[in-house]
């Protein structure tokens, strides 16, 4: 793909260019908490964006897609948006470096990637990722990773219409090989943990239903999360107990109990998790990767009925854990499978799937993966 990469560019700009890579993400646990003040649990993973950019001395910025084997134009000013969907992630990258004072001009780019679309392991941030390391270090901005995964966030938020956390862009910025990492979305502190279980392997089911959070019921859920806050005189759910909950009860609608509910029982999962991990207790993750899913499905109310189906096989086939990843509404599942029930699992999992809904699922291994760079 890299090469596939720098050989268009040649094709279209001629002369040499520099390479970025950025990684999509997986999450183990904490889904949803982000935007709620609360703990994720990311890892970079060794799928990829990846772009080969040269600056070009004028004020214009021409980028071309493979993967959509379309070029788009477009320059640097607030009016100059483009018609095309997916350069928006890249004008906003650009918009929200010039507003934080940013001197950046046009350039040249092509670019491509493997992180699946729709898939819940973050495409577009991989994508915003990518543009904001590389126009960092080509025009020598000296902005911090911290500030580039803001970046990032701020595109999707003023120039794709999604209300996303900062969870994505920050996997894609810091992530480091082998390791997981807890990052607390209210202070920014972070941690690296470890990752390489022995005798497990980390596996995702693409359920191939499209997920778009753009529009999607996904700012609905980040509402219904805010009134409950507030209704406890809190900036975020973060911190809020269950039995802080249930004083309000009967003040907030039924929605708005279940959505904090979840998240109230999440945050206490994502530090189950990390516990369960410094004790080398793989059977503790599982069973909080199953809560989280059937929470996400009943009380969050993001999954469908493919992704419950995938985790209902999963339990069936001994899974040690399975659940949605993602914004939910489609994409994948992440499982934690014994070695030893792997190609049984892929085996069942794929023929009840194609059974039930007339396709297969895509399974995709996962390698825990260095964040984004220069080539």
């Amino acid at each position: 793909m890299r090469e596939k990469v720098y050989n268009k560019f040649v094709e279209l700009f001629s002369g040499e260019a520099t390479m970025f890579a950025a990684p999509g993400r997986i999450n183990l646990i904490g889904e949803h908490t982000d935007y709620n003040g609360g703990f994720v649990f990311p890892g970079a993973i060794d799928k990829e964006m990846v772009a080969a950019i040269r600056l070009n001395g004028t004020d214009k910025v021409r980028v071309y897609a493979l993967d959509m084997n379309q070029e788009s134009i477009f320059g640097l000013e607030e009016e100059d948006k483009p018609a095309e969907t997916w350069a928006h992630y890249i004008f906003g990258v650009c918009r929200e470096m010039i507003k934080r004072g940013g001197k950046i001009g046009g350039f040249d780019a092509t670019f491509a990637g493997n992180v699946p679309l729709g898939a819940g392991m973050s495409s577009s941030a991989a994508l915003e990722s990518l543009f904001a390391t590389a126009l960092n270090d080509l025009f020598n901005l000296g902005i911090d990773k911290f500030e580039l995964a803001r970046i990032g966030q701020a595109t999707e938020h003023n120039y794709c219409g999604v209300k996303c956390g900062i969870m994505d862009q920050f996997a894609s910025i810091f992530g480091k090989e082998g390791c997981l990492m807890r990052l607390d979305c209210r202070s920014m502190e972070f941690e690296y943990f470890p990752f390489s279980p022995k005798g497990y392997k980390l596996l995702l089911l693409d359920s191939k239903v499209k997920h778009a959070l753009v529009g999607s019921p996904y700012n609905d859920r980040r509402e219904s999360c805010e009134r409950v806050a507030a209704k406890l005189g809190r900036e975020f759910l973060r911190g809020a107990s269950m039995q802080s909950l249930e004083d309000i009860k009967g003040e907030i609608s039924e929605e708005d109990y279940k959505r904090a509910y979840y998240v109230i029982g999440e945050e206490a999962r994502v530090l189950s998790v990390c516990d369960a991990l410094q004790k080398g207790d793989y059977e503790q993750v599982g069973r909080d990767m199953y809560a989280t899913h059937w929470g996400l499905s009943k009380d969050y109310e993001v999954s469908c009925e493919e992704l419950d189906f995938l985790v209902n096989v999963a339990q069936e086939a001994g899974v040690t854990g399975s659940r949605l990843m993602g914004g939910g509404f489609g994409g994948c599942t992440i499982n934690l499978v014994k070695e030893e029930l792997y190609d049984h699992f892929i085996g069942t999992a794929l023929s009840r799937f194609k059974d039930q809904f007339g396709h297969e699922p895509q399974v995709y291994d996962v390698v825990i993966s260095p964040g984004a760079r220069r080539l």
